[in-house]
């Protein structure tokens, strides 16, 4: 690749879109079923490699799935980056979890100790060995623990919750001074796109503020209530089981003078809720609702609560809360700072729901753009679930694209990111997740006819798989989660057509078996610029290619 290239290189995102190599999960792979002519016509015309986006290659515990917080800030390290879940379970394992100054502090301070977070082994948003870690700080201290649980269902199976519920019970028993007090779906504690509406009703569990819920003097039986009866017939599974209380909820609600431990320690879905407890103005105070317009809901007077996250959630609560873990200091040379500092423009494009991930996550949790830096967002719809409009937002995003590259100023770098794969898979509706697909491909191809016609070239690649498992034939019911499969990434380069190994099934010995890591090394090297070597991923381009 000695002769340079004349236009941007812009590198896609297919958000969810992985390669599963089991012949017998054919009948529910999303990909294969889907018709992508566009893709599979780049596959066969360009060079293509496979790529590993789970575990240890992306800095979580081995055979941890990856998600789109952790491919993004890989991709925009250009290096593998150990994640917050491995440094807390580092410490628990070494003795040092017990002694954290937060926790410990919140052991003296709080009248009682609760406990909250995500009831899940999946390692997404949060673990339930954090959670016990805790409960052993509250026995070695002498505290009762109440443990509010939020049910997954998103990155576990939809009707696993159960499971993780009774061990919760299993170990509060063991531990003797602990209870389950409340249970809700993710759904209404772990929204993150400012939907107040419901992450009121997850305040107003946990504080005890609505004496209309039910109640349950077991929580298993509590999760079994809502499977017997549903909300809705597509609001079924865990992610959406309703607030509900478990034994005297008077006595177990968060009230003033107590201390609270947010166990989850990924960031982008504890923040709603988190600001509603300990943001001194609330209501009017926050981004409005995309269904309501209101920012906010009444959640009363601030609660006089000491609150405790396990990681730094956003800049805007660090001084409103303790924090265990903070993050470690900030990467240098990242793709952003790196193109900034030689003075190169960028431009970032998402939807809604993975606008955070091609700038925030991208940009190792920096909030300001760099210098040169541009980014545009077309809103997500407004449906209660993706599978009521598979198409997303993808061509409002397209057309972002396309708009910026027609430019006589046109950045040299593009970042695009395509939610549907990832979104629409989470529903578990496999004809949804075909449509989505396949809006995805026509999308791409359009991109990526655009770069080359600009004298560019592409990268065509995905951050984690989901779609391409749409059943679980073990459990017998929807696969909602992500996989840990390998993804496939695509060189889109005029240079590189001799590369090709005009297979759809065999990629090109001319590129490496690599990582997330490698992708942004790969870009520069495209762009005609080298890696800086704070970038430890390697280029997937052989030497010599």
């Amino acid at each position: 690749m000695s002769d340079a290239l004349h236009g941007p290189v812009i590198l896609i995102v297919r958000d969810g879109w992985g390669r599963n190599p089991n012949p017998d999960h054919h009948e529910f792979n999303a990909i294969e079923l889907a018709a992508t002519p566009r893709c599979d016509a780049l596959l066969r015309s360009y060079p293509w490699t496979l790529i590993r986006t789970s575990g240890e290659d992306v800095g979580l515990p081995d055979r941890t799935m990856g998600n789109s917080e952790v491919g993004h800030q890989n991709l925009g390290a250009g290096r593998i980056v150990d994640q917050e879940s491995v440094r807390i379970t580092r410490a628990l394992r070494e003795g040092r979890f017990e002694e954290n100054a937060a926790l410990v502090d919140a052991m003296k301070h709080g009248r009682r100790i609760h406990l909250m977070g995500l009831a899940s082994d999946a390692g997404v948003h949060g673990l339930l060995t954090h959670l016990y870690g805790c409960l052993d700080v509250c026995r070695r201290h002498e505290r009762p623990a109440l443990v509010h649980l939020f049910t997954d269902g998103r990155d576990t199976g939809p009707f696993t919750g159960v499971k993780y519920v009774r061990e919760v019970v299993e170990r509060c028993r063991e531990n003797g001074g602990a209870q389950v007090a409340s249970l809700c779906g993710r759904y209404y504690a772990m929204d993150r796109d400012y939907r107040w509406e419901r992450v009121a009703q997850g305040y107003d569990l946990l504080t005890g503020r609505r004496d209309d819920l039910p109640a349950f003097d077991d929580a298993v039986a509590a999760m079994q209530d809502y499977y017997d009866a549903p909300r809705s017939e597509s609001q079924r599974g865990d992610e959406f089981v309703t607030p509900r209380y478990v034994g005297d909820w008077r006595e177990s609600r968060i009230r003033d003078g107590d201390a609270v431990i947010f166990y989850n320690f990924r960031g982008d879905r504890p923040r709603e809720i988190t600001r509603a407890f300990v943001l001194p103005e609330f209501l009017g105070h926050v981004p409005p609702s995309p269904d309501t317009g209101t920012p906010g809901f009444d959640r009363g007077p601030k609660l006089d609560v000491r609150f405790v996250t396990m990681t730094a959630y956003e800049r805007e609560l660090d001084r409103y809360v303790q924090v265990a873990f903070p993050k470690p200091p900030k990467m240098q040379d990242i793709t952003g700072a790196f193109l900034a500092d030689r003075g190169l423009c960028q431009f970032r494009a998402a939807e809604s729901e993975k606008f955070p991930h091609v700038t925030f996550f991208f940009n190792d949790y920096r909030d300001e753009p760099f210098e040169g830096e541009t980014q545009a967002k077309a809103p997500s719809p407004q449906v209660q679930t993706y599978d009521l409009k598979p198409e997303m937002s993808a061509e409002a995003v397209t057309e972002l694209v396309l708009g910026r590259m027609a430019a006589d100023d046109c950045e040299p770098f593009i970042l695009v990111n395509y939610a549907n794969g990832d979104m629409v898979g989470h529903t578990g509706d496999l004809d949804a997740a075909i449509r989505a697909i396949q809006t995805v491909d026509e999308c791409v191809g359009r991109v990526v006819d655009a770069a080359l016609e600009r004298g560019g070239a592409s990268i065509v690649t995905a951050d984690h798989g989901n779609a391409e498992q749409m059943f679980d034939p073990d459990s017998e019911a929807p696969h909602t989660a992500h996989t840990t499969y390998d993804v496939e990434c695509i060189i889109v380069d005029p240079r590189s057509v001799g590369m090709a190994s005009g297979d759809a099934d065999r990629p090109s010995k001319q590129l490496r078996h690599g990582r997330l890591a490698d992708v942004m090394p790969t870009v520069l090297q495209m762009m005609g610029l080298e890696a800086p070597g704070a970038m430890t991923g390697r280029s997937l381009i052989r030497s010599g290619a």
